[in-house]
């Protein structure tokens, strides 16, 4: 899927062209991926355009960034304005927004402290992650031979452009494979995530989902599906998962930004339950998709309307 330009981004306070949006070859972040971002939706409603959880996005930008000592230069107030200025000033009904906090031109060697902060955010429209007929029928996904970083080695609590190095791996191992996406073991070999998503297994009416222990981003929408659970009734609980419960689960589906709910139909060429999206996959995605969607009501303040101001739709 190719990105198609949009007019603005936002970078450090002011709007600029799109083709305006450069950094040097030898910034700090191109040799040694200093950089933090963001993955948010902006979903069009029927009450108008809105952005997802957008508050909670921003807060870890900043969490990000605090774990790599990156001084972050504006208050959250000030990015969710940018956010929503942004998304103004591109005349965009639904879109996908990506903020970056990275080091900039400085000093050459590995030591980041001389080199600047900047901020930048971008929009650009972006459908299903992995194919519109993925969120109906599922996705075919292997195990990775490429593990999720150990402890004390790289911090999964931080969304930094680092960790996608390890992504990029577990993706195009999959997909050269025949694969659409792979699922990462941690270092134990228990289930972690997938290159980009959080990963929720169905076994016997519950809802399961690794803990932040086995090397896993602290997913938005991963949150959101575990609040809809305790809301509907349904069972859900992190807990360690051993590979093979993979092979056994009722249903599998992955959630995050990008991938929203997808449901996964095989693993390693194992069926995965009947072989397509299960019951409570498609509850929780119905449900999901009414609240952003706007045929139900934002009971959660998770939606900001782009017409209004930063403050708006937070709990």
């Amino acid at each position: 899927m190719s990105l198609k330009k949009t007019e603005k981004i936002w970078h450090n306070g002011k709007l600029i062209n799109w083709d305006d949006a450069q950094i040097h070859v030898v910034a700090h972040v191109v040799s040694y991926g200093s950089a933090v971002f963001e993955g948010i939706r902006c979903y069009k409603t029927l009450q108008g355009s809105a952005i997802f959880r957008l508050r909670e996005h921003m807060e870890r930008l900043r969490n990000s960034a605090h774990i790599y000592r990156m001084d972050f230069p504006f208050s959250i107030d000030d990015t969710c304005q940018a956010a929503l200025d942004l998304v103004r000033a591109n005349h965009m009904d639904a879109c996908y927004i990506r903020p970056i906090v990275l080091r900039g031109y400085g000093d050459a060697g590995v030591n980041p402290y001389s080199s600047p902060i900047d901020v930048y955010m971008a929009c650009w429209d972006w459908g299903r992650y992995l194919g519109e007929e993925a969120i109906k029928s599922g996705v075919d996904v292997c195990v990775s031979s490429w593990n999720r970083s150990a402890p004390n080695t790289l911090p999964q609590m931080s969304k930094a452009a680092a960790n996608y190095m390890n992504s990029q791996l577990i993706r195009m191992e999959a997909m050269v494979n025949g694969y659409v996406e792979g699922i990462a073991l941690d270092v134990n070999g228990y289930v972690s995530e997938g290159s980009g998503e959080n990963v929720f297994l169905v076994h016997r009416g519950k809802v399961i989902t690794p803990p932040l222990s086995s090397c896993v981003l602290p997913g938005i929408t991963r949150d959101t599906m575990m609040e809809l659970c305790n809301e509907m009734g349904i069972p859900v609980s992190e807990q360690i998962i051993p590979r093979e419960m993979l092979y056994v689960a009722d249903e599998v589906f992955f959630a995050g930004t990008a991938v929203e709910v997808t449901p996964v139909r095989s693993i390693d060429k194992i069926k995965v339950g009947n072989g397509g999206r299960g019951p409570i996959t498609k509850k929780l995605q119905d449900e999901f998709y009414a609240l952003t969607g706007g045929t139900k009501e934002d009971r959660h303040g998770w939606l900001t309307p782009v017409s209004a101001p930063a403050t708006a739709g937070v709990r």
